[in-house]
Formats: structure tokens, sequence, C-alpha cells
């Protein structure tokens, strides 16, 4: 997909600030070190447009990004990593389960995970969660640039043996560095879109 235009519209923490209207929504999910931002910034063609951050558990809003006035991507906190305080990890945990489990422009999951390692129990109660919801999952398998072609199949089957991915829900490898994956990706995402 060609990405003409994109606007941050708002970076919310509770329902009424959500934008108005009915435009499909995927959010983007992962561990705070995993390369979410990056993914972003590729998949919209943009250098700095998602904040990549020395720092993980930077994001600490759910931040709305209008593409092409047609979709939104949700980039929700990173899980897992960020020194912040119990008290404020319980509050970003319940305004995420206000998000996944009450929006109806949510149309699809992406968890982004790192193709060199095992899922993390984060990631593995990330996805039970969007399943509890009957939400969708995209999974990405991110640096794939970082594991030599031959060992990438493996790596696969270990990931989708870890979460027990469901029929339906589909897995792509990916690279934010050469930009490999991003058609498929795209591709699988617009499924949900039209739905």
């Amino acid at each position: 997909m060609k990405v003409n235009q994109v606007e941050l519209v708002i970076s919310a923490v509770k329902p009424e600030q959500y934008p108005a209207g009915f435009l499909p929504e995927i959010a983007l999910a992962g561990r705070s070190n995993v390369g979410k931002s990056s993914f972003i910034n590729r998949m919209i063609q943009r250098k700095n447009m998602a904040r990549t951050s020395s720092k993980p558990g930077k994001t600490q809003t759910l931040n709305f990004y209008l593409i092409n006035e047609m979709l939104y991507f949700v980039d929700v906190p990173g899980y897992g990593y960020a020194k912040v305080s119990k008290k404020e990890r319980q509050a970003w945990g319940k305004m995420m389960e206000r998000y996944f489990s009450e929006r109806k422009q949510l149309k699809l999951a992406v968890l982004i995970v790192d193709l060199r390692h095992d899922p993390t129990e984060d990631d593995l109660l990330m996805y039970d969660f969007f399943k509890h919801y009957d939400i969708p999952v995209l999974v990405i398998a991110t640096k794939m640039d970082k594991v030599p072609k031959t060992k990438r199949p493996g790596h696969l089957k270990r990931i989708k043996t870890a979460l027990d991915i469901e029929p339906g829900d589909k897995i792509v490898t990916f690279s934010s560095e050469t930009g490999e994956g991003k058609d498929e990706a795209w591709g699988a995402i617009k499924g949900f879109i039209n739905k």
C-alpha cells in the first residue's frame, strides 16, 4: 500500500478522547524493546513518525495515526520492560483493557515479536488476551534480517508453537531495516480493513 498521508491525530488515555467516526483501527502491541516504532515507521514510509527511543517504554498512551484518511494504526504501550511504577503499570493495563474490550472500530491486533527469540511470557499473555476478546491477530516476527535464511523456518515454528497460534491467525516475517515483509504485512492488514 502506498502511504501518502499520515497524521498523529491524538494520544489518548480514555475513551472520550478516541477519534470519532467509524474508520477501522489496527492495534500494534509488543514488548517495549521489540522494534514496534521501527515497524510502524517502515510501514508508513516515514523516518520518525513513531518515536523510537533508546529508553524502552516511552509510549504511555494510545497513539492514533490516521493513514490515507482510511484507517488508524493505534500504537499501544509496550509491555514487559518499562521501568515504571506498579501503579502506572496498572493504569496502563486498565486503559488497554478498556480499549481492547470496548472499541468497535478495532479490526485487528498486530502482535510484534522478535524472530530471533522465543516469545516471552508477556507475549503469550498478550496473545491470549486478544483471543479472550475475539480479536483477530496478525503476528509480525521482526528483525528477520538478523536471522540467516536457512534458520528462519525453525524460528518461525518455535514462535507458532509457543503462542499456540489459532488457525486463521497469520504470521509474517519482517525487517524494519530492509523492508522485507512489508507488502505481505499490508496485504494481511488490508484483508481486515474491508471486513
